[in-house]
């Protein structure tokens, strides 16, 4: 196991072209922490000037991958998506090799997956790349409403700002929770957000055909009402078995567990822009009581009607 020094080095790998974002997040709270306990270093495959996903922006760095030879810790920010440079992904599996830890943001998810270090583990990146993840690298267990997934060695987050709550929760690994909160009340961020991943995708979107538009439409127009599956049969002129059938096919989801995705948007719609009681906005998207809405929101949001309302309006 690699034995780590009084001062942690930490190298962050820009892969081309890097989500510069993300790779500024790792050198701010590292590089930028104050107490010494961290020295950073930005490093690429070939070192010099490294594209990034931002256009007109570009970055120059004046180390290699040879940075990662006695880094205690890896963390590769996202880059856009595609095969990763072989020597990176040898550079990541002998950092691994020699006990470094490893962390990814992001898309760095994929460069890590495909060094193979994120086989049998449980991972994540951001929503939008889940599905790709999961099915470009089938070992890999893909959580895609984590914010971050800690594996030990291994470590991996979501998209953008769930680079910094890594980040942050490494720091408090290493140090302590007084040594994150300080960080993170530098950075005038909160330590812990609630809730995962799921709070931020959007609901399927229409487009449907004009028989899957008049169930879809009825259904979000008449949400405050005691909607069954046989309702949406009838709009849609189908039976039942038909319409199962089509909404698995078309949107991957049960009939009964679309409307409650409905709902449950139609409630985040009211909590960011009403000042209504929870108790109102479960009654006018058919949800019933604030108890049912709490429910629903912890079991697919991972957080509370009032915590969504106070991440999401000013």
């Amino acid at each position: 196991m690699h034995k780590q020094s009084a001062t942690h080095r930490v190298a962050v790998l820009a892969l081309p072209p890097v989500v510069a974002f993300d790779l500024t997040i790792a050198t701010h709270v590292f590089g930028h922490e104050g107490h010494g306990r961290y020295a950073t270093t930005v490093c690429s495959p070939d070192g010099g000037a490294v594209p990034t996903t931002t256009a007109g922006l570009g970055l120059t760095v004046d180390a290699t991958i040879d940075a990662l030879t006695d880094a205690d810790t890896v963390i590769v920010p996202g880059f856009r998506r595609g095969p990763a440079p072989a020597q990176a992904l040898d550079a990541l599996r002998a950092a691994y090799r020699r006990g470094a830890r490893i962390a990814s943001i992001c898309t760095g998810a994929f460069a890590l997956a495909q060094a193979g270090l994120l086989d049998g583990r449980r991972a994540t990146t951001h929503w939008m790349h889940a599905e790709a993840l999961a099915r470009e690298h089938p070992e890999v267990t893909v959580d895609a409403n984590a914010l971050y997934v800690d594996e030990g060695q291994v470590l991996t987050s979501a998209g953008l700002a769930a680079g910094l709550d890594l980040c942050l929760y490494l720091v408090g690994r290493d140090h302590g929770q007084h040594a994150a909160i300080d960080r993170a009340r530098l950075m005038v961020t909160p330590l812990h957000r609630a809730g995962g991943q799921a709070q931020f995708v959007p609901a399927h979107t229409s487009g449907d055909d004009a028989e899957m538009a008049a169930v879809t439409s009825w259904a979000t127009a008449n949400l405050h009402l005691p909607i069954t599956v046989a309702d949406l049969a009838r709009q849609g002129l189908q039976s039942t078995r038909t319409l199962h059938r089509t909404f698995r096919h078309r949107y991957g989801l049960s009939p009964q567990a679309w409307l409650t995705e409905q709902r449950l948007r139609a409630a985040c719609g009211l909590l960011e822009s009403d000042d209504i009681t929870i108790d109102e906005v479960a009654r006018r998207t058919g949800l019933g009581t604030a108890t049912n809405l709490r429910a629903h929101f912890r079991r697919a949001f991972a957080t509370t009607p009032t915590a969504y309302r106070r991440a999401f309006t000013p």
